[in-house]
């Protein structure tokens, strides 16, 4: 037997590309519920965590003792503990338990009881918890913004874009490490010019990310990586305890912090111990807790293909977001590597954090073309920036970004380069030349950009680390420079840093610098009609797309001036001889003049009459004024013809072939896909509706199927029809016309 040409097809879609394998919990590849995984229990004596799910304190291991001492709130540890599963589950996705009451428990549950808790949950529901139990009641976005030629002044300006599109946070990252003190300038610079309060970073080594800090280039850190197994931990050269000092040693100079976790680490380094993704998931965020760090980067983040090889593996990765949720962690949630090579099933994972919203929908966005993404590629990247607009206002859904017209986004592009490039003049390091910042305004990516010598810029970033220039010199010479407000912006980040209140839970700055966190836009959601929606002005924002057109400008290609040549002579009368009637749509020539394929009306109705008169027929022209649909007009055609005959055409052209006789909506042939209509179609409607009127039978017309018509044309095909029917009048019958054509035959 031959093999399936339709299976075939199915094993070269692009799903197809990725690899889908079977359990193995021995591997730690099984998402949730693995043999070895434990039961939630819970013994507290005299103060002290005795048994944390089936492990004695004898047995703890580092991360069991770290979550005993510091990742539970042991007032309420025992009560969580004893409280049903499946009750907490339904109090997420109950309206009338509020937020708080849900935490209250939470912070008190083990890694297992945890786990146990989504168990009982859906997809479905577990998106109404997020909903509920994000930190922060207005979502956020975070951008990637780096390149593969690690050219300041086109990360400058990606900066600046990245910051006017609405993005609350910028992170980069090196191709070289030396680069760091470079390019984490460079978006400072950038992102201060699109806007003011964007908070950065620079992923990097911890040593150097803290030394960047400390220059004032960052204002945040996500990558204090934490894992759920103890030899995971060693292998990585940490602790939770020094986790946990190095976060204290960020937040003592003022910088924001987000531990990093992800179900799959653990099994990616060979260190599962046999345990389920999402139960040693939940180990890592109750160390989080502990250390006390203001949220977590989790969502797999970059093993995302490794649960999506598994069965259930994107309801896992909702899954342990919400599990950062039920901690109090701002969760920054995934979104950012590349999860397939299906469009459908990429945006499929998305919309379990674009519907609910998180406090940052993405852990980083790219910003920039997914080949000049340091990160490994990016998700979604700069050529979607539309698409993501669009989703926002299909469902009036706040997805932490606005769209911008490409006026702003090159006069913001060009501020920022010109900028970077002035700070380079100003400090001494290799000049950023006139062609550079040209080039950097309109790039897509690296390969738009002339080459730089990268040997001279590594040795100016090696002088920079090591030199007294910081933040407060930046702002100096960009002030002098004459980029006054770049400056202002710059020094306030620096202020901020002073004064911490951004240190809040799940911080970010609006546009005039005012905090939003867990404090003071705490998430109120307890079901309809309360939390946050886009409303007023951001909901004005999200609708008014670049490329969104007035109904008015959208179909005036389609407007001309009334043809001459078509002439009403008086009411139409049934004819008495062998013949065609053409009846017309009410537009036809005159309100409207060609049709949505962009053919004249004139030309369309030369080519009907032609193909009648190669048959040997005569034909009239009659203007219906009583209705504007097709089966009416064809209707009507057919019954003023003498042969019982007519073709029936609205100005759109739409073309029915009618017969006197058969129901209004029935007919010898219809051609509703007009955009794909051609004159040679035309012709050949006329010469088969002749064919009809002597009484043969021709083969149909064929026309090409077109199925992307209506996705691209449904609304010019509203606006044409509404028109035509703007010059409908009930009470008028029939006209005959007179149409002035030279038949080609």
């Amino acid at each position: 037997m031959p093999p399936s040409r339709r299976f075939d097809i199915l094993s070269k879609r692009d799903v197809n590309k990725e690899t889908f394998i079977k359990p193995f919990p021995e591997a730690g590849l099984m998402v949730t519920d693995s043999p070895a995984d434990p039961q939630p229990s819970l013994r507290i004596e005299g103060g002290q965590v005795i048994e944390l799910d089936g492990k004695l304190r004898s047995e703890f291991d580092a991360i069991d003792q770290f979550i005993a001492l510091h990742g539970l709130d042991l007032s309420v540890a025992e009560e969580a503990v004893a409280t049903p599963s499946q009750q907490l589950a339904r109090m997420l996705v109950d309206i009338n338990v509020p937020r708080a009451e849900i935490l209250r428990l939470t912070v008190g549950c083990t890694p297992a009881k945890m786990v146990e808790i989504v168990r009982h949950m859906t997809v479905l529901e577990m998106m109404m918890g997020l909903a509920k139990m994000r930190v922060r009641r207005t979502p956020a976005n975070q951008a990637h913004v780096t390149n593969w030629r690690e050219n300041p002044a086109l990360l400058a300006a990606d900066a600046a874009e990245a910051a006017l599109r609405g993005f609350a946070e910028v992170e980069t990252t090196v191709r070289v490490a030396r680069f760091a003190p470079l390019n984490a300038l460079a978006i400072l610079v950038g992102t201060q010019t699109g806007r003011g309060g964007v908070l950065t970073q620079c992923a990097v080594e911890e040593s150097l990310g803290l030394r960047l800090a400390m220059k004032g280039l960052t204002t945040y850190a996500e990558t204090l990586s934490v894992y759920g197994t103890e030899r995971t931990f060693v292998d990585g050269d940490d602790t939770p305890w020094s986790k946990a000092f190095l976060a204290s040693a960020y937040a003592s100079r003022g910088v924001k912090i987000r531990c990093t976790s992800g179900t799959g680490s653990e099994a990616l380094m060979g260190q599962s111990q046999g345990c389920s993704m999402l139960y040693l998931e939940a180990r890592c965020l109750l160390v989080i807790r502990g250390i006390g760090s203001q949220g977590v980067q989790n969502g797999s983040i970059s093993c995302i293909a490794l649960p999506e090889a598994l069965p259930g593996g994107v309801r896992i990765v909702l899954a342990e977001n919400l599990l950062a949720t039920l901690l109090g962690l701002e969760v920054a949630s995934g979104n950012d590597a590349i999860s397939s090579h299906s469009d459908m099933r990429k945006t499929a994972k998305l919309m379990m954090q674009f519907i609910p919203g998180t406090d940052f929908i993405c852990s980083g966005y790219s910003a920039v073309p997914r080949e000049d993404n340091l990160f490994g590629g990016g998700n979604f990247d700069a050529s979607e920036f539309d698409d993501w607009n669009v989703l926002q206002r299909d469902m009036q859904i706040d997805g932490g970004m606005r769209p911008i017209s490409e006026g702003d986004a090159l006069a913001v592009r060009r501020k920022a380069a010109r900028a970077v490039q002035a700070l380079y003049q100003e400090v001494g390091f290799p000049p950023i030349t006139n062609e550079e910042v040209e080039a950097a305004v309109v790039a897509h990516g690296s390969h738009d950009m002339p080459e730089r010598n990268p040997i001279l810029d590594l040795e100016a970033a090696d002088k920079f680390l090591t030199s007294d220039v910081t933040l407060l010199t930046v702002a100096r010479v960009l002030q002098q420079s004459g980029f006054e407000e770049v400056a202002r912006n710059i020094l306030e980040m620096g202020r901020q840093r002073l004064t911490g209140d951004y240190l809040q839970p799940a911080a970010i700055f609006d546009r005039d610098f005012h905090v939003l966190s867990g404090i003071n836009d705490l998430n109120d959601y307890e079901g309809p009609g309360t939390g946050y929606r886009p409303e007023n002005e951001r909901w004005e924002e999200i609708q008014r797309l670049p490329q969104e057109q007035s109904p008015h400008e959208f179909i005036k290609d389609h407007i001309g001036t009334p043809s001459d040549r078509l002439v009403e002579l008086g009411p139409a009368e049934r004819g008495s001889q062998q013949e065609v009637v053409v009846g017309i749509g009410p537009a036809f020539g005159t309100a409207l003049n060609y049709t949505i394929g962009g053919f004249s009306h004139e030309d369309v109705l030369t080519a009907i009459l032609t193909g009648i008169a190669h048959e040997g027929l005569v034909a009239r022209v009659v203007k219906v004024y009583h209705s504007s649909d097709c089966a009416a007009i064809g209707y009507v055609a057919a019954h003023l013809s003498g042969s019982g005959i007519g073709i029936g055409i609205q100005s759109r052209g739409t073309t029915v072939i009618h017969k006197r006789g058969l129901a209004m909506l029935s007919n010898l042939e219809l051609f509703s896909q007009s955009p794909s209509l051609t004159l040679d179609n035309y012709e050949q409607i006329g010469r088969n509706a002749a064919l009809y009127a002597r009484g043969l039978s021709p083969i149909p017309v064929a026309v090409k199927i077109d199925s992307g018509a209506r996705l691209r044309l449904i609304v010019k095909t509203t606006l044409l029809h509404r028109r035509e029917t703007e010059e409908v009048q009930h009470d008028k019958l029939p006209v005959e016309v007179r149409f002035d054509w030279e038949p080609d035959l």
